[in-house]
């Protein structure tokens, strides 16, 4: 959805084509990308090709830029997704390692629910991550959300399969 929404520290705005170098900077790092379902990127110009593909105009699909107020920085991407078969948004988000531990994601996704609220019941919203990964976890917890099931995932190129737990809140 086109939107730009602000909390105390983000501005979450529509990624563009031209942010691909800064989106390289997580989409790049195997650090970051050791839970996501998406492979690494090796080069900036995929990340491109990847933003390009991004449909702005969908109502069901808040994917959206976190930037640093303070210094205008994009620093990491994510969002929700409306799923209509679970009646449910799920969440998914990603920043550069050297933002980790300062409570943006958190921000950011309450930002974006707050928003989305504002003009659309909200009845659960959902997310999984990576047993092994537990600021992840740490995330959906702060956010209100609790164990639902047990659950397992895998890359899109199917090189690896992760053992996973599915959160949820409901409202």
């Amino acid at each position: 959805m086109r939107c730009t929404i602000e909390t105390d520290r983000l501005i979450l705005r529509n990624l563009v084509p031209e942010d691909y170098e800064a989106a390289f900077k997580w989409c790049g790092d195997p650090e970051v990308n050791e839970y996501m379902i998406y492979p690494l990127y090796h080069k900036a110009e995929d990340v491109k090709a990847w933003i390009e593909t991004l449909n702005p105009d969908d109502p069901d699909d808040y994917d959206l830029g976190i930037v640093l107020k303070e210094t205008g920085e994009l620093i990491g991407s994510g969002g929700l997704v409306y799923r209509p078969e679970k009646d449910a948004w799920m969440i998914g988000y990603n920043i550069r390692k050297d933002c980790w531990g300062h409570g943006y994601v958190v921000e950011a996704m309450q930002g974006i629910i707050d928003h989305i609220s504002k003009t659309r019941k909200i009845r659960a919203i959902m997310g999984e991550f990576a047993v092994e990964n537990h600021k992840s976890q740490r995330v959906m917890e702060k956010l209100g959300m609790h164990y639902l099931q047990d659950y397992e995932y895998e890359k899109l190129d199917g090189s690896r399969k992760y053992a996973a737990k599915m959160f949820i809140r409901e409202f």
